[in-house]
């Protein structure tokens, strides 16, 4: 076991996360542990018997994202996967039977869609409310799992956790929260109530844009031996290459989201003043509609600004314009990134809505090549 985190601040535990008890002239983060089968000789017994159930690179990480997600607080599991939409199935697909109800986003990650009609031909009900206003009370009686997504993916809309779990916990549904933009330290789902913490790690929680992986966080007990049982089953497991990156990565976690968590909340400041700028959403700005109650549940308000611009063709201009943002989807990364969101056809958002992914660039070049931008593209 690693050195508790417990009442360390947040750059430390993220330093320091998940680290073993150190051995004299050993590296202080073990390199990955590439291994399909250990010696096993004898009765099957101790924590590493087959690369896909354990492996000691996981180990770690998994105590990593533990202590970021929930520090200080006991009988909690961490599972990771081989991407974020690994952890989302395997929440889904383990706690969900035929004849059961679950509560989704609809505007929520564009591969829901996906999700749901896969649930539908299970003998899933599947239904959907909006993130914002906590709509999701008008659907919950009767529902076996609500899934919230906040702020929800690319609209940033935020709702209620709080209320959220205290509502569907009074009417016998698990609740589980989609992290992935806000990260364990933007935000701490475990701590507001939900039963499961889910995010994708390809995002900010690495960092680098060189990593797909996923993680679920959740109270130990049957619903999180499902969780493991249905990885086990899928095989949908990390390499442990891709697993110790993560783990690397961490370490400048509070380093990374506190710079573009403020480059952020600058770029939307400096949007606020465009009159060609329309629709702008970002949490952290305090006329922003879901501001209220993201600054009860957040202790950081993420890395995203999204936007619309008057048409898909000027969108389009503007993104070409651009010479310190890449045209590339995802986000959280240290390099900014930016995508007219339509063009993947499955999130309900105008044409000229542009997602931007701020990174880690000095914040004055960040806003002048954006304004820039925005100039030459209206030409």
């Amino acid at each position: 076991m690693s050195e508790s985190t417990e009442g360390n601040g947040e750059g430390t535990r993220a330093v320091r996360a998940g680290l073993p008890e150190p051995v004299r002239n050993e590296p202080t983060l073990p390199g990955p542990a590439f291994a399909a089968h250990f010696h096993l000789p004898g009765e099957v017994g101790g924590p590493y018997t087959y690369g896909r159930d354990e492996n000691p690179t996981w180990t770690l990480l998994e105590r990593a994202i533990g202590e970021l997600e929930a520090p200080g607080q006991g009988g909690l599991h961490t599972l990771v996967f081989a991407s974020g939409m690994a952890a989302i199935s395997s929440v889904l697909f383990s706690q969900l039977r035929a004849g059961d109800t679950v509560v989704l986003p609809n505007d929520g990650y564009q591969v829901l869609p996906l999700v749901r009609a896969q649930l539908e031909a299970y003998g899933i009900e599947v239904r959907t409310a909006p993130t914002g206003g906590d709509a999701q009370l008008e659907v919950l009686d009767g529902a076996k799992l609500l899934w919230i997504e906040t702020p929800s993916n690319p609209g940033l809309d935020v709702c209620d956790i709080r209320r959220l779990v205290e509502a569907a916990h009074t009417r016998g549904a698990l609740v589980a929260v989609d992290n992935t933009l806000a990260t364990p330290l933007g935000q701490r789902p475990l701590e507001l109530g939900a039963d499961f913490s889910v995010a994708s790690g390809t995002k900010q929680l690495t960092g680098h844009g060189d990593v797909l992986l996923g993680y679920v966080t959740g109270r130990d007990g049957e619903a999180m031996t499902a969780v493991r049982r249905w990885r086990k089953i899928v095989g949908a497991i990390p390499g442990p290459m891709e697993a110790w990156l993560a783990h690397r990565s961490i370490a400048t976690l509070q380093l990374r989201v506190d710079r573009q968590n403020a480059t952020a909340l600058v770029l939307a400041e400096a949007l606020k003043g465009r009159p060609d700028v329309t629709g702008l959403r970002y949490p952290g700005l305090p006329d922003d509609p879901s501001h209220k109650v993201a600054s009860q549940q957040m202790r950081r308000y993420g890395c995203v600004v999204s936007f619309t611009l008057a048409s898909r063709e000027r969108a389009e201009r503007f993104l070409d314009a651009l010479r310190l943002v890449d045209d590339a989807t995802s986000f959280g990364g240290v390099r900014s990134t930016a995508e007219r969101r339509g063009r993947w056809g499955g999130d309900a958002v105008p044409d000229g809505f542009v997602r931007f992914s701020v990174g880690a660039e000095d914040p004055e070049d960040l806003v002048a090549d954006v304004l820039r931008a925005l100039d030459e593209s209206a030409r």
